[in-house]
């Protein structure tokens, strides 16, 4: 297969790999994107965070709350100019509070109604798409209910109550005492906000992802030239670490890097009054996948945390 030079830019802009090393993947790949991704990983010329592509993606994601059920959703806009816009600002907390009445999913948020307009939300949109004069999307969204318990919210750089740049639901299960609950679920919130964890627990991580992972380690043991039973062996250990620094529960704290989130959440079962089963999180960040320069994330939530 013939590399061209708009496949080599498009894999720098992914990795921010050297041309030639681009080409290289790409050439040793037969061109699979993907693959030539991994190829630099394990060569140690690329990171795994930087294989997003660069599309831009503006807009707000709206968060809707009723205690023991919450939404998050993300609706894009062409600019950042729209994303400031009261009209806009407005219609991302109506359609969130309207997908608190479905699924969460897409489909079934863009089919319900929008009561101020009597119209589906799609149409609504598209009703907003001409007054506004910019294209507008509801792309992503997800719901999580507990019967009994609550699912704590935190909307990160806030654009006004619900509304911001980031969003993440924590979904406890617990009997105890609901105020002390939405206390330890907000902090984790803001823990995933800062960490991006996979999953709740390494069991749920996906296989294929931690076999991609697994692949990358080997090439890369195996520059080491020892002997296949010490690669298998360092390969494990890597593994190891790896799932205990994407699985939430074996994280350590944000807030208090001495525990783990699920010694930390042990520990609030005390002022809880109750066992704490964390039931499921979800996480949207606007344009996820575009390229930025960022601060210390983890610091920057771990101050909001304290403000």
């Amino acid at each position: 297969m013939t590399v061209t030079a708009a496949m080599v830019k498009e894999l720098r802009e992914k990795t921010g790999a050297g041309m030639m090393d681009c080409k290289k993947a790409l050439a040793e790949t037969n061109g699979d994107m993907e693959a030539a991704i991994d190829w630099l990983r394990a060569k140690g010329i690329a990171k795994a965070d930087k294989k997003s592509g660069r599309t831009a993606a503006e807009g707000l994601i709206g968060i809707a709350s009723s205690g023991t059920k919450a939404v998050v959703l993300e609706i894009n806009s062409e600019t950042d100019f729209v994303a400031r816009n009261d009209a806009f600002q407005e219609l991302v907390r109506g359609v969130a509070s309207v997908a608190l009445g479905t699924d969460g999913s897409v489909a079934a948020v863009s089919q319900a109604t929008y009561p101020a307009t009597g119209k589906s939300v799609e149409d609504t949109i598209k009703d907003a798409i001409a007054t506004i004069g910019e294209n507008m999307t509801l792309r992503r969204s997800a719901l999580l209910e507990v019967e009994d318990g609550v699912v704590a919210t935190y909307v990160h750089n806030a654009a006004g109550e619900g509304i911001g740049k980031l969003g993440v639901l924590v979904a406890l299960k617990s009997t105890g005492d609901k105020e002390a609950l939405n206390a330890i679920g907000r902090q984790v919130a803001m823990h995933v906000a800062a960490t991006n964890p996979l999953a709740v627990r390494s069991s749920e991580i996906d296989p294929a992802v931690a076999e991609r992972e697994r692949n990358v380690f080997i090439e890369q043991s195996r520059a080491s030239g020892k002997p296949d039973n010490i690669i298998e062996k360092m390969v494990d250990g890597r593994m190891r670490k790896f799932f205990e620094e994407v699985a939430l529960l074996s994280q350590a704290f944000v807030m208090n890097p001495d525990l783990t989130v699920e010694a930390a959440i042990k520990e609030a079962e005390k002022s809880v009054g109750a066992p704490i089963e964390v039931a499921g999180i979800a996480r949207l960040l606007l344009g996820e996948g575009v390229e930025k320069e960022e601060s210390d994330f983890a610091a920057e939530v771990a101050a909001a945390a304290k403000g």
